[in-house]
């Protein structure tokens, strides 16, 4: 893991500097082999003496980007304190389901490879197939519910879209996840009328 100190009202000594790269070395087992992390201490003279330290880590682990802030009497203790809280966020990080758009990237890597094999069909199996039918019908009670619950709902459930009641207009709503981490929104208008 990479690590950049910096410090503001503060001098950093070698034996400083060498306490932060061992406390760190604890994340090594936990963050990605190429981990980078920027920490950096700040000294307030003006804050009690339990808070006149505060230490600020941003870590950026297999894509995920990972911020604590914590503040203590020492910058080692401030550390210390923000090491426990860092290393619950890397794991809740690594345990949550990809991200949305890298999972239909494989869905659709899955469909193409299943048209290849039957762009490959012969004459007599293109005429034998079936028209197109609806082989299942999902049925679900809709309560209604904001944009932004909508999104943490979506996520929870690690769904590409998701079907919601627009609590604000009371109509049935297509929220979707798009390719640079956004989402986007279809709100269906019947004959024209908003």
């Amino acid at each position: 893991m990479r690590t950049t100190l910096k410090a503001r009202n503060l001098e950093l000594s070698d034996r400083l500097r060498a306490q932060i790269d061992r406390k760190l070395q604890r994340l090594d087992r936990v963050a990605h082999p190429d981990a980078e992390a920027t920490v950096e201490l700040i000294a307030n003279a003006s804050r009690a003496n339990d808070a006149s330290h505060v230490a600020e880590v941003t870590m950026i682990t297999n894509g995920s980007v990972v911020r604590s802030v914590s503040a203590g009497p020492t910058p080692i203790a401030a550390l210390d304190t923000l090491l426990d809280k860092l290393e619950r966020q890397i794991v809740r990080a690594k345990e949550k389901p990809r991200r949305t758009h890298l999972r239909a990237a494989d869905e659709t890597h899955d469909v193409l490879a299943r048209e290849g094999v039957r762009s490959m069909a012969t004459d007599e199996e293109v005429e034998r197939r079936e028209v197109p039918s609806i082989v299942r019908i999902k049925r679900f009670d809709m309560e209604p519910m904001f944009e932004e619950d909508a999104i943490a709902r979506m996520e929870e459930l690690g769904h590409a879209f998701f079907v919601f009641l627009n609590a604000e207009s009371s109509r049935i709503c297509v929220l979707y996840a798009r390719r640079d981490g956004t989402y986007g929104l279809i709100e269906p208008v019947v004959g024209g009328r908003p």
